[in-house]
């Protein structure tokens, strides 16, 4: 298998091919499929861009369509019958029906656009510079996002001072420490040396973060401290929105509106580069043309993207997922934790983690990652020193598929345990 092109060739700076090194030709559902004809199982879902599974038929017929019929495929922000389209859809079928009051926004293809976006506009509107953010955050790559992202290795590649952001212990890092009220303490005390936040930005689940879940009732009580001290409640729902968590919005769960919600990853519909953000109309402080760029309309995507939110629907994927999310919590309850009473489990939906961090062995979860890819499963790392085997596959998983998955998974880590 030639890689030579790629190792002499393209930059340093890639990272998942060193991981999963093969050439891969085609993708079909839940598998991969490499140049030499070798099927993958996928657990790792295009870092979550492609809930509804690879080359989905149903969105992939409506593409083929529009592009046989010379459908327009760029047009900047100008109004297309695809944006028309899947406005509409988004609106009339997913927000209201939840009792939700959203502007859109299209601010870039990709989830840190979203987040920057969000930045400005709750600077812009409560004229605040500092915002708040959480320990093991991950919010994007460029400077607003890296700035409001943790992880040191990331933070380290910026270059420049990573400025206007006071970042708050997660609520699972200290569980004697009252976060909401160390945030209240923060704004009340003269002497706590903290600005009063624009904002405050959260993912109900951490993906990057370790695959950490927030409790309902501290969601509600973020929000009613938000509420209360005129903060704008950001939610990023980039990784774990479109049905991830069960819910098509992670925040469903506890019954809050936030007041921006970025997206991006599967709100494309195929794999397809979108993102949008979501906020109150009152926000809408915007004058024309103040933020922008010219991939913020990708047509293609538009046209995958109400395809993939009519499939979501008819298929009844946040019921499916909710489903399968039992299947996946049982059998690592009953088959995988049992092989090490140091292993802990944590998830949601169909984005769960296996936590290694309590065996003393450097880089343990990527033995076992590079372990499952020698057994045919595609799977990534997450968490403090990517001590966390994180399982996010298609949401159009068989349940088959989905046990052969996890087979591979506890014979992986059987084997990798075995030889330390």
């Amino acid at each position: 298998m030639n890689t030579s092109v790629f190792e002499n060739y393209e930059s340093e700076v890639r990272s998942y091919c060193r991981h999963f090194p093969t050439v891969f030709k085609q993708s079909v559902g839940s598998y991969f499929i490499d140049e030499n004809g070798r099927k993958y199982l996928d657990f790792f879902c295009g870092a979550g861009a492609v809930n509804y599974g690879h080359n989905n038929p149903e969105i992939k017929a409506k593409l083929i369509d529009y592009l046989m019929n010379d459908g327009i495929i760029h047009a900047l922000d100008m109004y297309t019958v695809p944006k028309r389209e899947f406005i509409e859809t988004l609106e009339e079928k997913i927000l209201k029906p939840r009792g939700l009051d959203y502007k859109i926004m299209f601010p870039g293809p990709t989830g840190t656009n979203a987040n920057e976006a969000a930045l400005k506009l709750a600077r812009k509107v409560k004229k605040r510079q500092n915002v708040f953010a959480l320990m093991g955050a991950f919010h994007g790559m460029t400077l607003g996002s890296l700035a409001i992202t943790t992880d040191k290795s990331s933070r380290a590649g910026a270059g420049v001072p990573l400025q206007n952001v006071t970042f708050i212990p997660a609520p699972y890092m200290f569980p004697q420490l009252d976060t909401v009220e160390y945030m209240q303490r923060l704004i009340d005390d003269d002497h706590s040396g903290v600005d009063k936040p624009a904002a405050l930005f959260i993912e109900t689940i951490q993906a990057e973060g370790g695959i950490q879940v927030f409790e309902i009732d501290w969601l509600k009580r973020v929000r009613k401290f938000c509420d209360d001290n005129d903060i704008l409640l950001v939610v990023d729902d980039v990784q774990v929105g479109c049905c991830r968590s069960g819910d098509f919005f992670s925040f469903q769960r506890a019954d809050i509106q936030p007041d921006i919600v970025t997206m991006s990853k599967s709100i494309g519909g195929y794999g397809f580069p979108l993102a949008i953000t979501l906020f109150k109309p009152e926000l809408d402080k915007w004058t024309p043309g103040e933020h922008n760029g010219t991939f913020r309309g990708n047509q293609l995507a538009f046209v995958a993207a109400k395809a993939g939110l009519d499939y979501m629907l008819e298929n009844k994927i946040e019921d499916q997922v909710k489903a399968k999310s039992k299947i996946v919590e049982d059998f690592l309850t009953k088959e995988i934790l049992p092989i090490d009473s140091r292993l802990q489990l944590r998830g949601r939906g169909l984005i769960w983690g296996i936590e290694f961090a309590g065996i003393p062995v450097e880089g343990l979860a990527d033995k076992i990652e590079a372990r499952c890819f020698e057994n045919g499963l595609i799977i990534e790392g997450a968490g403090r020193k990517n001590s966390v085997v994180k399982l996010m596959p298609p949401l159009i998983i068989t349940e088959e598929e989905l046990t052969e998955g996890m087979e591979i998974i506890k014979k992986s880590v059987s084997e990798v345990l075995a030889e330390l």
